[in-house]
């Protein structure tokens, strides 16, 4: 059985609710940090590309507190635009391509527990709002 390590995964299946942007930065090494190197970012173990981290609201209603917000980690060498604002409001709906999802033990805890990390391709807008129509 060849299981692969990134599992592909949906927009609409992570997501069903949609999402919004919440903001873009660099990933941080750091212990390249408290080491003092100038250039911190991570770089893709693949490619050698930065890993930039998109804060993501996920517009599940149901979500428990902590749970809304989640992040999707971009492998590309310049830092990642966010969608435009939707007109009369400070939300940034985005749509991620290319999605994988990574399970892993989260052992920082008590009791261990699986965590998963996301990762996208590229991130834009949704069709509806580039097409001018609201969802």
């Amino acid at each position: 059985m060849a299981v692969p390590m990134r599992i592909p995964v949906r927009f609409g299946d992570v997501f069903p609710h949609g999402a919004f942007v919440l903001g873009v930065e660099a990933d941080r090494d750091f212990e390249k940090v408290k080491a003092g190197v100038v250039d911190s970012q991570v770089r893709d173990k693949e490619t050698g590309a930065r890993v930039w981290v998109v804060r993501v609201l996920d517009a599940t209603p149901d979500l428990r507190a902590g749970q809304a917000e989640v992040k999707v980690k971009i492998v590309t060498e310049h830092q990642p635009v966010p969608p435009e604002v939707m007109p009369g409001t400070p939300f940034r709906p985005v749509e991620f391509d290319g999605m994988t999802v990574t399970a892993y033990v989260d052992q920082s805890r008590k009791t261990p527990r699986v965590g998963f990390s996301l990762r996208a391709r590229e991130m834009r807008a949704p069709a509806a709002v580039r097409s001018g129509k609201a969802a």
